[in-house]
């Protein structure tokens, strides 16, 4: 859990050695010193890069890379890939187009920006898939020997784009990236085909180069990432190092940047760059610990929510049983079945998933035993969008069962947060003997930031007794075990695990008689078993909602989930221009913060930014009877900041 990490101490030692400043628009920083190569090197704040290609092109590896320099250099960063949803989309296809932004600062950053300083773009496909959100005067890095006439009519180019003045507005810089890599890769003999696959690395390598990333640990990812093929560890190897040369050594490229340190932006402590499945993956692991229960995952891959599954099984020594079902209903089945035998049980899935899952779920309502049902929201409805993100699984996750079956519903707010929030179900789940819905979503899941590894002492404590015996006493005086006599303050029933002489109870979906457990068709039975289960959700113990308003303000923008980021950097930049706005972001759903109907009640206006239809908006409207404004976006993509300050601004004027 521990690799590429630095401290804060550090940051800031490297921050003392590099002059911090330049402008705060993106690559227009101050001219600072001429580099070793005799090139001027200029000083930014932030950047904003976007790679762009072919699915096959290798993007996500090419953004995972930088990203992983950029965290261990100390910039706050934050990250977008953006793929096909096609296993193999045709190659040179719009549909077939493969992006990674990344977005990295001296200072504090939520978003990975609203618009690429940057553009690489392996091939027509990826130019004309992108150029529609790159800025006038923006930098756009071309590989001019995909842009022949076959390639270029596959996407609707008529000329040359790099040639009929359509791009005048940016900075072009034409480089044959093909045929740089093949030259450098001349001495390892390889195939035309195989050596044409580093030109990835060649970008890499430029790119690097432009922004002084440290290289070293690139190098090392290659060599290990290819160490059963050590020919083509080196190739990779090579074309990386040709890449930072060709910007050391060419005309075209006669500035390059520095991006300090974000030394101000951290707490001391130990940081690494993460993603949320996979700070979601180390939150289920340390639950498993602070509980000392064993850890099962029963699951069915699906995407965004694989990489958990994956990642999981990696980590038998932590006592982690993972199990790959034939199908949605199974693994939530043999999770269910760990849950009742004494395990943190958890099964992950996507939006298509929890509607398969959701007859099980309600099972596990009825036997109120403890399990964490993950949900990485993606586009719907059916198969749906399966790579791009969305918000649309909130009611579902709410009532999408039979009859009056509650569910608590827990939502983290940023990639690093899935780690809390993964701790913070498990709580909720053990102490309540509740299945718990943990909603991410493809945003954060795929999206990554620094995140600070957390001392040990300061988790808590998550240890749940298990029933050792009899809990009460019988009419004529005997001792038995009553399966269903609830903790008075958390109304949460005992968990007796199977093979303890003495607790034997009758398991199953039909209606509980109160305390004894037995089968009951009685009305008024019922009723109170309804009742009470609705009672224990509503009991659950949750923090207040914070609400950030330094000025008094008539207007409160209310979020959940992914919209974290974006929602908080449009009210930063509403503030810096002298509105007043103030902001509150739920965690918890299901049962909201007790303090929430009075917040949303003191403000003239409740604007609710999300990636659905306006769900939240219309729980917030059904319960507490305010005008809750929906503010909403469907199309697979998270909000960008400059767009919601606008929407935010109109409703602060309206």
């Amino acid at each position: 859990m521990t690799s590429q990490v630095s401290s804060a101490a550090e940051k800031a030692d490297e921050a003392n050695a590099a002059a911090l400043g330049g402008q705060r628009a993106p690559l227009s920083g101050t001219t600072g010193t001429t580099g070793g190569d005799g090139k001027e090197v200029r000083r930014l704040d932030r950047v904003i890069i976007r790679f762009a290609g072919d699915s096959g092109d290798g993007m996500q590896l090419t953004g995972d890379r930088f990203t992983s320099e950029t965290a261990s250099f100390g910039n706050d960063l934050s990250t977008l890939p953006n793929f096909p949803a096609e296993i193999r989309a045709p190659a040179g296809t719009l549909p077939g187009v493969s992006s990674f932004q990344l977005h990295f600062a001296d200072h504090d950053i939520l978003t990975p920006g609203d618009a690429p300083n940057v553009l690489v773009a392996m091939n027509p496909a990826a130019l004309k898939a992108n150029i529609a959100d790159v800025p006038r005067g923006a930098e756009i890095i071309v590989n001019t020997d995909e842009f022949t006439k076959r390639p270029m009519a596959k996407v609707g180019y008529a000329t040359s784009p790099l040639e009929d003045g359509s791009l005048e507005a940016y900075n072009v810089h034409p480089v044959p990236l093909t045929t740089l890599t093949l030259e450098a890769l001349k001495e390892f003999g390889l195939p035309r085909k195989e050596a044409e696959r580093s030109k990835n690395m060649f970008a890499l390598g430029l790119l690097s180069w432009m922004y002084n990333r440290p290289t070293e640990g690139t190098e090392t990812f290659l060599r290990a990432k290819f160490a059963k093929k050590p020919q083509i560890a080196e190739a990779n190897v090579a074309a990386f190092r040709a890449g930072w040369n060709f910007g050391e050594t060419t005309e075209d490229f006669a500035v390059s940047y520095e991006v300090a340190p974000a030394s101000q932006a951290f707490p001391t402590g130990t940081y690494r760059n993460i993603s949320g499945n996979l700070a979601l993956s180390y939150g289920l692991i340390a639950a498993g610990q602070l509980a000392d229960l064993p850890l099962y995952l029963g699951s069915y891959p699906i995407t965004p929510a694989s990489d958990i599954l994956h990642e999981l099984s990696r980590h038998k020594n932590f006592g982690v049983r993972t199990f790959q079902a034939e199908d949605e209903i199974a693994g939530i089945g043999a999770a269910l079945g760990a849950a009742f035998g004494g395990s943190l049980a958890v099964t992950t899935t996507s939006g298509p998933g929890v509607a398969l899952k959701s007859e099980t779920i309600g099972l596990a309502v009825s036997l109120e035993l403890p399990l964490l049902i993950v949900d990485i929201q993606r586009g719907g409805p059916s198969t749906g969008l399966p790579t791009k993100t969305e918000q649309a699984d909130l009611l579902q996750a709410m009532y999408g069962r039979n009859g009056e079956a509650p569910v608590p519903v827990v939502a983290p707010r940023t990639p690093a947060d899935c780690f809390d929030a993964a701790i913070d179900a498990a709580r909720i789940a053990l102490t309540y003997r509740t299945p718990v819905f943990l909603l991410s979503d493809g945003y954060l899941a795929n999206g990554s930031e620094p995140w600070r590894i957390p001392e040990t002492d300061t988790l808590p404590d998550l240890k749940t007794p298990f029933a050792t015996g009899p809990n009460h006493t019988a009419a004529d005086g005997t001792e038995v075990f009553w399966p269903y006599k609830r903790d008075p303050r958390t109304l949460a029933r005992p968990w007796a695990v199977p093979g303890t002489a003495g607790l034997e109870h009758r398991i199953g979906g039909i209606e509980k008689q109160d305390g004894t457990g037995n089968i009951s068709y009685d009305p008024a039975n019922h009723d109170f078993m309804v009742r009470t289960r609705q009672a224990k959700i509503d009991g659950i113990e949750v923090p207040d909602l914070e609400v950030d308003d330094p000025a008094g303000a008539a207007t409160l923008v209310l979020g959940w989930g992914s919209t974290y980021g974006p929602i908080t950097a449009a009210v930063r930049r509403l503030r810096a221009s002298g509105a007043s706005i103030a902001q509150a972001h739920l965690r918890h759903l299901n049962p909201f913060p007790k303090n929430l109907g009075e917040v949303v009640k003191r403000y003239d206006k409740v604007v609710v930014p999300e990636m659905n239809l306006g769900q939240l908006a219309m729980l917030l409207r059904a319960k507490y009877l305010v005008d809750a404004h929906s503010y909403n976006q469907v199309n697979g993509m998270p909000f960008k900041a400059e767009q919601l300050a606008t929407a935010l601004k109109e409703a602060i004027d309206a």
